[in-house]
């Protein structure tokens, strides 16, 4: 396994899915590649967070 280099289907730039983020999504038996880089991924968790507050 090596570094594999993804796009952003949110923003379109491009980040690094890395040997050990890999492995872990693995372990965790996660299918898919993440599609979302991780500023991305850290935006749409607050979002989703903020939502859950206001409830």
């Amino acid at each position: 396994m090596s570094d594999k280099n993804l796009t952003c289907k949110d923003c379109g730039k491009e980040f690094v899915f890395t040997e050990g983020e890999q492995e872990f999504y693995k372990e965790k038996g996660f299918d898919n590649e993440p599609q979302r880089c991780p500023d991305c991924r850290k935006a749409r968790k607050a979002q989703s967070r903020n939502r859950d507050f206001r409830r």
